[in-house]
Parts: C-alpha cells; structure tokens; sequence
C-alpha cells in the first residue's frame, strides 16, 4: 500500500501562524514581564501591588482568558472567523496599552480582563483555522509548525520587551498593542474563511451550553463556582475584610444546601429547580488532577521573574558577557541615573531610622543591582555625610552588581522547546499516554525544585538555568500526552467534545497559580526568609499530581468504562 501523498498547506494556513506568532509576542511581551511590572515601586514606573494583589490578578483573568473559549469558539464558527479575528484586535489592541496607562488595582484589572477576553476571542480562531486547513495527510505537520510558532513568539516577547522597558514601562505595552494592531493587515487583506461560513454555521449556543451541562455541571453549579470565585477576588483585592469573607461564603454556601435540599432531583425541571450536579464526573476529576501540572508550570512566569530578581545572584553569567560589552549592557542593562537617585532617596530614609539594609537590598533589586546588606549600610552611612557620593556608588554598584534581566532567562524555556520538541515527542510517541504523563510531570517538578537551589549558589544564574532547563524538558514530554491521555479515555463517540475541553483544566491551573504564587512569595519567601522553601513545595505539588494521575488510572471510572457499565445494564434489562 503506497503512502498518501502529503497535500500542501493552503495560504490561509500561514497567514494564521504569522498572526499567531504576532499575538504571542504581544502576550509573552507583556506576561513574562507582568509579575515584575506589577511589584516594582510606583517611582520606577511600576505599579507598587503587593504579591497577593499580583497573585489574584494573575491567576482570576487567565482564568477566565482559557474558560470563555468554550463560548467564543462557538460564535466563531457561526458568524465567520475572520469576524472574529477583528473583534479580537478591536479589543486587545486598547486593552494592552491601557495596561500601562492605568496605575489603580481596578483600573488594571478592568484592562487586563479586555486583554483577556480579546486573547478568548483568538485562540479557537487560530487553532480552528489550523484545524481546517488541515487533513490527514498534514495535519501532524501542521500543528507542529503551529507549535513552533507560538514558541518563537513566545521567545522573542519577552526580548523586545525587556529592551524597551529600559527607556520606559510604557514602552512594554506600546509595543503590544503595535503587535496586535499589525495583525489587522493580514486580517483584513490577506486572510480566507477556511470553509464556507454559509454552509456550516456550528452549534448554537444553546447546544453549546447543554455540552458543557453535559462535560462539566449544569448552571446551579455554575452560579456556585462562579459566585465562589466574586468573593475570592473581592477578598484578595481588599474589598472586603477576611471576616467580612468568611461571613458571606458562609451565607453563599448555606443558601445553596438550603436550595439544594428544595430542588428537585428530576433533570427535566427548570434550572433553577434542578440540585447542583456535575456532568461528566470523571472527566471532571482528570481535570482537577491535571491542574495541578499547570498550577505548577504557570510558575515560570509568574513566580521565577521575581524570585530572580530578588534572590538569585546572576554575576556569574555577567561574568560570561565581560568581553562583550554591547551583549553585556543588552542582558544587563542598569540605569546609573536611576540607581544614583534611588541611592540618595534610600540614603536619606536610611539615616532617619524608617528603613533598615534589607529593607534597602529589596528596593535596590528593582534597579537591576543586587548589593550585600553589609555594604548598603556602610554606603548608606558615608552617603549620608556626603550626598555627592551617590554618583560614585551608582557607578561602583552598576560593575560589580549589576543583574541579568529575569525575562532573558526566562527565554530559554521557550527557545528549548523550539529546538528540542520534535525530537523529545518522536522518543516518547513510543510509550503509552499515562507513564509519559507521569514521568513529564515528575521532570517538570524536578524542575521546579532545582529552582530553590539556586538561592545562594555561588552560581546562580547557570543553577537557574538547569532549573528551567529541566523544567521545560518536563513540559515538552508532558504537554502532547496529556491531550493524548483524554483521547484515549474519552467515549468513541464524544471524543472531540471531550478534547475541546480539555483546556479547562489550564483555566482552573492558572486560578490555583496565582493565589499559590502570591501567598508563597510574601508568606515563605520573603516572610519566612526562605525562597528555596517555596520551590520545594512547588515541586511537591508536582509530584502529588504524579500521584494523583495514577491513583486516577488504577481507580478511577473512566467515560469510556462508564459507558461500557451502561451498555451492560441496558443489555441486562
């Protein structure tokens, strides 16, 4: 039997992947960078959040980024992708500059949920038209190129925006919403519905929404879950007292067992009549377990950038790049005029007794210079006598303590993947889904934990490194299988249903990762003094994901076992 002859990929198929590479580098641009941009002091052009704000920000509008595809998908394959397309940069293009004109908590969370939904309105958009230009013959090649996109974006994000954030904050998110407003020329000019929009409208969204009664719960739990994440977010954003919260969750949650003891068991009643229930409660389950492997991996982003910035010694790296002064200014930029101001503002609050040399070395990481308290104090007090002495510090700190910049480094995940994905997925195709699974999400752990090392390590830019090194090894082997994985359970004849929500399982990761992040970072790393601590927990939760997924395999009731259990009963009636 010859082999079929691989068909070529349309135009409309790379016009896709040049808008995704473009919307990834307005995302990665801004996210990688998102938890520095955050908790760096107002006079530095940032937004001066504490790490539970900057937690609750960035796990709640992910969140929501992941969930409202569900919805957005649908609406695409009615009304026309290329639509959809447009409204998506109508949205984000004013959202991402917004993002750094507002200085408020509501006001950025009010942008970023426009970034959010603008991002919702794109990715089933992309990945549909990848879908649909696509067959069996090229399919493979398709969403590896696809793959590869989104990662070249996401490597060069975070580079163009560390260099524009050293002539100014702004510049990060004017450089976003530029990437996405260039994505109205392909859109507009060069972009084809990749099948005929008249004669394929796609679900309603009333069927929409009884799928996802179906897969994940019907509208009562809904209304709990949701109602649950307004007062979690009221709570981390300080509009409301822990007292004030622990009363109304009371409240929320006696209201719904009271409504719950008065509904009706009957599915056929009104929704509002209908008790709380779960759809398909396996699939509901490998869900849960599974985000825990992404509350684990959104950690790179939202944790390692400050966690470098604030405790990892990278000389050892600027020591790489002495005889290359451009290279070395490029990934360790310090601005002298910035760090010789700073020096004389915390000089000052230094000799009036209201700041000690910790308080100081917190302060002064944000300038890119990480100085021993020891000397911050005997500088501090010479500074004091002879203010002019501030320029010669600035310059003196600026060659011997100057920092790489934490979104470089965070690059190599992304350059890892582009490099190494195919060659790691052709040697473990090889292997069933769930030993895969298990083995990726133990390195990705592994890689978590070896983070903590690199605390006081004599070399800690290259320790940090090998931290994301392995850590990304773990997601290239982890990631596909974990898609696999559902494929292989699902019922025969509901498997792409059960695919399109496998992404639920990120939305509720990133739910659980900001949270985690911002009570780590402020309660163990900074608070306990211990920053190794908080990745060795990290890594823990890991590796009791690990676990969960094979007591989940032993145990637990699989959709396609469910349905076999089913078929059995009705034959036995």
């Amino acid at each position: 039997m010859s082999q079929a002859v691989r068909s070529p990929l349309p135009p409309t198929f790379f016009v896709a992947n040049t808008m995704e590479i473009f919307e990834r580098l307005a995302w990665y641009g801004f996210f990688a960078l998102s938890s520095l941009y955050m908790t760096s002091p107002q006079n530095q052009g940032g937004l001066g959040f504490s790490d539970q704000e900057r937690g609750l920000l960035q796990g709640m509008i992910p969140f929501f980024l992941y969930l409202f595809p569900v919805l957005t998908g649908a609406l695409a394959d009615r009304y026309g992708y290329r639509k959809m397309f447009l409204v998506a940069y109508a949205i984000m293009c004013p959202s991402y500059y917004l993002l750094g004109q507002v200085d408020s908590f509501s006001g950025f969370f009010i942008a970023f949920m426009g970034v959010a939904v603008g991002a919702a309105c794109f990715k089933p958009v992309v990945t549909g038209t990848v879908a649909r230009t696509t067959d069996d013959t090229n399919r493979g090649l398709g969403f590896g190129i696809f793959y590869m996109m989104v990662n070249i974006g996401g490597f060069l994000g975070p580079f163009v925006a560390g260099y524009v954030r050293a002539i100014s904050w702004d510049w990060v998110f004017i450089m976003s919403s530029f990437w996405i407003a260039l994505n109205f020329i392909p859109a507009l000019f060069f972009y084809k519905e990749p099948t005929d929009q008249n004669s394929q409208k796609g679900k309603p969204l009333k069927a929409v929404f009884n799928d996802i009664q179906e897969v994940l719960g019907n509208a009562r739990f809904a209304i709990l879950f949701f109602g649950t994440l307004i007062i979690l977010m009221s709570y981390g954003a300080k509009w409301i007292t822990g007292e004030t919260t622990l009363i109304i969750y009371a409240a929320w949650f006696t209201g719904h067992l009271i409504w719950d003891k008065l509904a009706s068991s009957n599915k056929g009643a009104p929704w509002y009549g209908q008790k709380i229930s779960l759809g398909n409660k396996p699939f509901v389950i490998y869900l849960l377990i599974l985000s825990g492997l992404w509350m684990v991996y959104q950690q790179i982003f939202i944790t390692l950038p400050i966690y470098i910035r604030d405790f990892v010694d990278t000389t050892d790296l600027v020591l790489m790049l002495a005889n290359y002064p451009d290279l070395q200014q490029f990934f360790a930029p310090v601005d002298t005029a910035l760090l010789q101001s700073e020096l004389t503002r915390l000089a000052q609050e230094f000799g009036a007794g209201t700041l000690n040399a910790k308080q100081a070395y917190f302060e002064l990481v944000h300038a890119k210079v990480m100085v021993p308290t020891t000397e911050i104090g005997q500088a501090f007090a010479a500074i004091s006598q002879t203010p002019a002495l501030a320029a010669q510090y600035a310059q003196s700190w600026a060659n011997d303590y100057r920092q790489v910049n934490p979104e470089y480094l965070i690059g190599l995940n992304f350059l890892s993947i582009v490099l190494m994905q195919l060659l790691i997925s052709r040697f473990v195709e090889r292997f069933q889904a769930l030993p895969v699974l298990v083995g990726g999400t133990i390195i990705l752990a592994l890689g978590t934990a070896i983070g903590g090392f690199a605390h006081g390590a004599v070399m800690g830019g290259a320790m940090v490194l090998t931290s994301i090194l392995v850590f990304s090894i773990g997601e290239m082997v982890a990631s596909p299988k974990s898609q696999e994985y559902v494929a292989s359970f699902a019922p025969n004849d509901k498997k792409a249903m059960f695919m399109g929500y496998y992404f639920v399982s990120s939305a509720i990761g990133f739910l659980l990762a900001g949270p985690l992040s911002g009570y780590l970072y402020s309660e163990v790393a900074k608070g306990a003094e211990r920053p190794d601590l908080m990745w060795f927990i990290i890594g823990a939760l890991g590796l009791l994901t690990a676990f969960g997924l094979i007591i989940f395999h032993k145990f637990g009731v699989t959709p396609q076992a469910q349905d076999e259990i089913n078929g059995d009963l009705a034959q036995a009636n």
